[in-house]
């Protein structure tokens, strides 16, 4: 089995703690916005997804000018070097990679494994908050080549490779949302039409590692049929999921044009008038 591909978006716990004292920023993004507070990598500072990372009135992301303030509060800088890394195999680290690449960070990476793997090797964690002297940060306009907005995704659908990144009893239209999230969910179930379903946790090990490249080539260019060289959008639910396939896309495979359609299955769900495929048919 060979190893995941050499990558400068994806670096290794190892790497981390050789490195963690050498001036990178290292940055959590959990799913669970209180697992930062128990314990985190030495010097880590947090951003929290829900209030920080999206707008607080809109269902959009948060805008440039809250990008710039929000990292400028971090004491990070446009020119450094960027580790990022979380809970649930880095699902919101994944997101947040996705956004830093949007407004154009150039050196961000991603800790293979996240915090889960951290853990399991029993490395150094703190609950002490670092000290952080405020920059002011400068970030590029939005990246529309990463991102697919809705009026794009409706007119794609049936046509453009899409990967439905949800569970498959979320993508055949058993479940509306994942069982621990009821509350959260679209007002129509099933996908996006021609679609493809491949569960994002294909991509994972138990350790919250990526799969050997080997294996990932299986997954998406074997088994699912996708291109390298063909347009490809992915989505989930809300975009968190879909980003960790984004990742793997375009990180780890090579994918040329792949956009993370982050409005996800809650607003396209939710939209009137547009095509929907569902293969399960019960009571709902």
């Amino acid at each position: 089995m060979s190893e995941v591909a050499a990558s400068d978006a994806l670096v290794t716990t190892d790497w981390v703690a050789e490195n963690i004292d050498s001036g990178i920023k290292v940055i959590e993004v959990d799913e669970d916005t209180e697992a930062y507070g128990w314990g985190h990598l030495p010097g880590a500072v947090s951003l929290n997804w829900q209030t920080e990372m999206q707008d607080r009135v809109r269902r959009d992301l948060v805008d440039q000018a809250g990008f710039e303030k929000l990292l400028g509060s971090r004491g990070v800088s446009e020119s450094d070097s960027v580790v990022l890394y979380g809970g649930n195999n880095n699902w919101f680290a994944a997101y947040a990679y996705w956004i830093f690449k949007l407004y154009g960070h150039q050196d961000v990476r991603l800790m293979d494994g996240g915090r889960k793997k951290w853990e399991l090797e029993d490395r150094s964690m703190t609950a002490d908050l670092p000290s952080v002297t405020g920059t002011e940060y400068h970030a590029k306009a939005p990246d529309g080549s990463i991102r697919a907005l809705r009026a794009e995704v409706v007119a794609a659908a049936g046509t453009t490779p899409m990967v439905d990144v949800r569970s498959t009893d979320e993508f055949i239209g058993r479940l509306a949302a994942p069982p621990h999230l009821p509350h959260e969910q679209a007002q129509k179930k099933g996908h996006i039409p021609g679609a493809t379903s491949i569960p994002w946790s294909k991509a994972a090990n138990d350790d919250g590692s990526f799969k050997s490249i080997d294996e990932l080539r299986q997954v998406y260019l074997e088994e699912a049929g996708l291109a390298t060289d063909k347009a490809t959008i992915t989505y989930c639910r809300i975009g968190e999921r879909s980003s960790h396939t984004w990742f793997v896309l375009t990180e780890l495979l090579g994918f040329k044009d792949v956009k993370n359609y982050d409005g996800s299955w809650t607003e396209y769900g939710s939209l009137v008038g547009v095509p929907i495929e569902r293969t399960y048919w019960e009571e709902d």
